[in-house]
């Protein structure tokens, strides 16, 4: 498993946006995908979006879509774009990266994540 980097979360309003990014210094080779998780306390982790590198295509979480949109550059760095957000997205979020889409959601995060809290 490979340890990425990620960035961008804060505090925000409800319905407010944040963007995250992920980084993984040195993109491994052999991955090709990469999936955002996140954790509230005391709730389990819980697999949000997924894309892969090779031709771009998305899984999302059936509680984020329309709010959330996960993309990817040429620098292999990842983001996910979250709009809309509400006090129940609030949770330390973490990317991996994975073979396919199918089981990212069930890996453990190696890096620290970055708090999102969503609150008035």
């Amino acid at each position: 498993q490979v340890q990425l980097v990620e960035s961008g979360g804060g505090l925000v309003q409800p319905g407010g946006s944040l963007r995250l990014s992920c980084v993984a210094p040195g993109f491994p080779s052999g991955y090709y995908v990469i999936g955002w998780l996140r954790q509230a306390p005391g709730m389990e982790r819980e697999g949000v979006a997924c894309i892969s590198y090779g031709d771009g295509s998305t899984v999302y979480a059936d509680s984020v879509k329309g709010r959330f949109t996960i993309s990817r550059d040429n620098t292999k760095r990842t983001y996910l774009q979250m709009n809309r957000l509400k006090p129940e997205d609030t949770a330390i979020y973490y990317c991996v990266a994975d073979l396919d889409c199918s089981g990212y959601m069930k890996l453990l995060p190696l890096s620290q994540g970055t708090q999102v809290t969503v609150s008035s």
